[in-house]
């Protein structure tokens, strides 16, 4: 009976011992909750972009609580009603959360574009990139295998005639977008303020880019010349626009030869 009680005994002192032990360092090792940080991280939406300029939706959430930051609407997937959230919580003043959409500055679907060589590689276009910079002959225009599509938590991506499109309705400027396109076409512009995107970045003179793709910048300047607040200019042979001096008058895109310049906002689409 003792050769059975003794080994009993022993593992459940062990227990007791290493129990006690565990209950000692929670405490001493304990991490104080921050429970402002929880209360707003509650009023973020969770996708944990990076938009915000901090780690994720608790690294916002922690800077605020800690008054690193006093701006309540970073948080573009959150919105006026995230940022309106905050400020009750915090007693903050209500930051302007301003309507941003991403768009893909490029138009070079299958019939404007030339494709300088046949891929058959993985559907992918940080890989396909890797091949002589991918199957099109200009060297900005959209690969179209759908990196963005695949990483948007929103589904506001699609492929349309193998280049991608944006729903701005559906889009929360997240920029999770922006990050995966190893070619850069994607930015992060205001919307419903109809302001003008150049949806071109090919930067080769206007007749070699006239042979790689029908539908890109040849660098006319007329934009320019039409724009009454230089809110437009060329650089290397592609237009740019500035929206902080754009008043969306609409002249630019309209008097487009090539019809490369689109207003962004409201509920349509970009269309090719």
């Amino acid at each position: 009976m003792g050769s059975i009680l003794f080994p009993v005994l022993l593992v459940a002192g062990i227990g007791l011992v290493a129990g006690l032990g565990l209950a000692i360092a929670s405490v001493v090792m304990a991490v104080p909750v921050d429970e402002k940080a929880e209360k707003i991280r509650e009023c973020l939406p969770g996708a944990n972009c990076g938009a915000c300029g901090f780690s994720g939706c608790d690294g916002y959430a922690a800077a605020l609580s800690k008054g690193e930051t006093t701006n309540t609407a970073l948080c573009a997937p959150g919105g006026a009603d995230a940022a309106a959230a905050i400020a009750e919580i915090t007693g903050l003043a209500v930051s302007e959360a301003k309507p941003m959409t991403a768009v893909v500055h490029c138009r070079g679907n299958r019939q404007a574009a030339v494709d300088k060589m046949h891929y058959a590689g993985i559907e992918s276009c940080r890989m396909a990139v890797q091949v002589f910079g991918g199957p099109k002959a200009c060297a900005s225009g959209c690969v179209g295998f759908g990196d963005c599509v695949r990483e948007c938590p929103f589904d506001a991506i699609s492929i349309c005639d193998g280049v991608a499109r944006i729903n701005p309705d559906a889009c929360h400027a997240c920029k999770k977008c922006v990050a995966v396109c190893p070619k850069h076409l994607i930015s992060i512009v205001p919307k419903d303020a109809g302001i003008p995107a150049v949806l071109c970045m090919n930067h080769e003179k206007g007749a070699l880019t006239r042979k790689q793709c029908k539908s890109g910048c040849i660098g006319c300047m007329k934009c320019t010349k039409n724009c009454e607040t230089a809110a437009i200019s060329v650089i290397n042979y592609c237009a740019e626009v500035d929206a902080d001096k754009c008043t969306a008058c609409g002249k630019c895109a309209a008097g487009c030869p090539v019809q490369c310049i689109h207003i962004v906002g409201g509920k349509a689409v970009i269309t090719m």
